[in-house]
């Protein structure tokens, strides 16, 4: 399994090296994008506004729109700065809470901790003391120069560390439009939705839930490409533009101009030769 990140977790006077790793990965069938005309991948490339001309990554910086077409440019020395400050440090348990106060709202992305070559001991210690005080930990983690808020817990036998959103970050519920107010509800009609409730209550069991419309996508790719229906083969030869295809154009005619007609000259010297 991929190793995102390697570093340390304390708690206390405990500090415990770990490697994260993704728990979860995105299986989404992912389309490209073609020419309708002659079916050649479509690219994107990074363009100028002002100048209508393709960049280089070198030729960009980074920089903050503080207020409307009004940037502060930063360094990428000071960019780094800030990232090794923040990266050189441990991520600390910072406090122990219960998991279900936390609204699955804060919930982002999902990783699993393992321990370096000597942090089995501290590792162990770790989830056993979570698992015996029914608490989740709160630390804060550096991943890909952005500062995190996560939640350490247990997950079948393993550490988990669930980053987890800002308070900020989470928009305030009551800036959503058109939120009903408190109103009655007839007596009858919630009763039959509590039965209905009730027949559908079950266990949770993630292995009965699956992708409809991922599956019925690849089936329908599978038939194609097994019909032939549909099917193209995408020449990756580009054409030359049109500046260096005039150029061409005009060498060859030059070279067509120049050409002498010394064949011609011959045969009319000598007949002219034969005449007299």
């Amino acid at each position: 399994m991929h190793t995102v990140w390697k570093g340390s977790i304390s708690f206390g006077l405990v500090n415990i090296p770990v490697k994260l790793h993704a728990a979860t990965e995105n299986k989404d069938v992912k389309l490209r994008q073609l020419h309708k005309e002659c079916h050649t991948p479509i690219s994107y490339k990074k363009v100028c506004e002002g100048c209508q001309k393709e960049v280089k990554d070198e030729e960009i910086v980074k920089a903050y729109e503080y207020t409307k077409n009004k940037f502060v440019i930063l360094d990428e020395e000071d960019l780094e700065n800030i990232r090794k400050e923040a990266e050189d440090k441990a991520v600390q348990i910072i406090d122990f809470v219960k998991l279900e106060e936390i609204d699955p709202i804060y919930f982002e992305k999902t990783y699993y901790l393992s321990p370096d070559t000597t942090g089995a001991k501290a590792y162990v210690l770790l989830r056993k003391t979570l698992e015996e005080s029914g608490k989740i930990g709160i630390a804060k983690i550096t991943i890909r120069a952005k500062e995190q808020l996560a939640i350490v817990r247990v997950y079948k036998n393993t550490l988990v560390m669930e980053v987890i959103h800002f308070p900020d970050e989470v928009r305030d519920a009551k800036d959503v439009p058109n939120i009903p107010g408190v109103e009655t509800v007839v007596q009858k009609e919630l009763e039959t939705a509590l039965m209905l409730v009730d027949q559908l209550t079950t266990e949770f069991d993630p292995t009965k839930y699956t992708d409809d419309y991922r599956t019925a996508l690849m089936q329908l790719i599978e038939a194609k490409q097994a019909e032939g229906n549909g099917t193209v083969t995408v020449n990756n030869k580009r054409p030359l533009p049109d500046n260096v295809t005039d150029l061409m154009s005009a060498l060859q005619a030059s070279l067509d101009k120049t050409k002498k007609p010394t064949t011609r000259k011959k045969r009319t010297t000598t007949r002219t030769k034969k005449n007299a």
